[in-house]
């Protein structure tokens, strides 16, 4: 096992007090929106200490892939951890975004290479060529768009938008008429929701008139009613992004509010944007992104149309899974990662008043990766021993495997335990049905 040092991303966006609270030290005073725990070659996370001549996870994996990650593992996916973990803390609004399938990503990647586009351009849509699914587990309230809503109900929106627009004593642009007559129409809820989606998308000063238009009307109101939360969505997204077409997008979209120990998956062509909240975000170790409003960098509106998924989703939840030890595993549909809720206590401290165990297995398909959020846990093998405080982090290689995560002395003189996380391959690799893994209850 291997202790890590992680890099801390000061995006604009992110809380300035929120990942900091959550490890129990000061803030640094900026912005501190992600925390990197992986291999990604943006950020990969350092070893502490060096190992071998290796002084980053990326170089360590690199030197023995096989040994580091597993023989299946490296087959599935290659000589790279496959998958990437963060603490996100979002202080403001991200950029509306989705991400391509995995032939979308090759065959996208491959035009720009031949085409000569730098890697570090603007207008690169293509940073390689693997698919970016995601995965969200929510440690505070957490709040986001995400996918889109049936078009009747978006119509509904629209319909309270223009009715707004009405009251403030304005005329209701052709656009935002449009729009409620175009999501009622007969056409099938795709066709619909592409639509009206590329004609926002595609701005101009009518669409830029009708966000600053809608959101000053809808501001104006004393009773928003039944529409109140994306109503009010729709004023906080102008004041950070004024005349965005996202702002109007997002009426398109579902508003997903999670309660802590909630998660959702984003698959491929799902539009989505994180709003505020503080969580556990996993994702396959990628850095294909296309943006599609509330932001001021690059979108390539063509091969944004081309990747959407305009079908209508409910709110694509991940379901907890249940072990036999009282720990809880979140499976998304994707291959690349699994997340584990490792949470330890001497006697009744669960949600439930349930009573949890002061030793767990971690789950571990190759290799996976813990983070410690509270109290003090140690994780042992086989081979040695490793103790966690709040905010640490450690790389368990496919070869140290079963690996047990327990309280530690200190932690079991306190009510609230110790809670950690741990990333791993998301499947059981074929030809391995007995490696350790833990027992899911029926």
């Amino acid at each position: 096992m291997y202790l890590l040092r992680n890099t801390l991303r000061p995006y604009a966006w992110g809380s300035t007090t929120a990942i900091a609270e959550l490890f129990g030290r000061e803030p640094s005073g900026g912005p501190e929106a992600e925390l990197w725990i992986g291999a990604h070659p943006g950020a990969p996370s350092a070893l502490v200490p060096p190992v071998d001549g290796s002084e980053t996870l990326d170089e360590l994996i690199a030197a023995d892939p096989e040994l580091m990650l597993g023989a299946d593992t490296a087959g599935r996916f290659g000589p790279e951890l496959p998958f990437l973990a963060k603490i996100l803390a979002a202080g403001a609004p991200l950029s509306l975004q989705v991400h391509p399938t995995s032939e979308q990503a090759r065959a996208g990647y491959a035009a720009e290479e031949e085409a000569g586009v730098d890697r570090d351009a603007r207008e690169r849509n293509y940073r390689d060529g693997n698919s970016k699914p995601e995965m969200i587990f929510a440690l505070t309230p957490f709040e986001a768009l995400c996918g889109f809503r049936e078009p009747e109900d978006s119509a509904d929106l629209f319909r309270a938008v223009n009715a707004a627009v009405t009251a403030a004593g304005r005329e209701v642009p052709d656009l935002l008429e449009w729009i409620a007559a175009e999501l009622s129409s007969g056409h099938p809820a795709p066709v619909r929701l592409q639509s009206v989606f590329r004609t926002l998308i595609n701005d101009g000063e009518a669409v830029r008139e009708a966000v600053e238009l809608a959101a000053a009307a809808v501001a104006k109101l004393t009773d928003r009613g039944e529409y109140a939360r994306e109503l009010s969505t729709l004023i906080e997204l102008n004041g950070y992004y004024p005349g965005d077409p996202g702002v109007l997008i997002s009426l398109l979209l579902n508003r997903a509010s999670l309660q802590p120990g909630e998660a959702v998956y984003l698959p491929a062509g799902n539009v989505h944007a994180y709003l505020s909240g503080l969580g556990v975000e996993v994702m396959a170790a990628s850095d294909n992104v296309l943006r599609g409003g509330l932001t001021p960098k690059h979108i390539d509106v063509p091969e944004l149309l081309r990747t959407v998924d305009f079908r209508p989703l409910g709110v694509p939840y991940v379901a907890a899974e249940d072990t036999r030890e009282g720990q809880q595993v979140f499976r998304p549909p994707f291959e690349e990662f699994a997340l584990q809720r490792l949470e330890l206590a001497q006697g009744p401290s669960g949600a439930n008043g349930d009573s949890l165990p002061a030793e767990a297995p971690v789950l571990q398909h190759g290799p996976a990766v813990v983070i410690a959020v509270r109290g003090t846990i140690a994780l042992t093998s086989t081979s040695g021993s490793l103790t966690l405080e709040p905010g640490d982090s450690a790389f368990l290689p496919a070869f140290e495997a079963p690996v047990v995560a327990r309280l530690a002395a200190d932690s079991a003189q306190h009510d609230d335990g110790a809670l950690a996380f741990a990333v791993t391959v998301g499947s059981v690799p074929a030809g391995e049905a007995d490696s350790p893994r833990l027992d899911i209850e029926a």
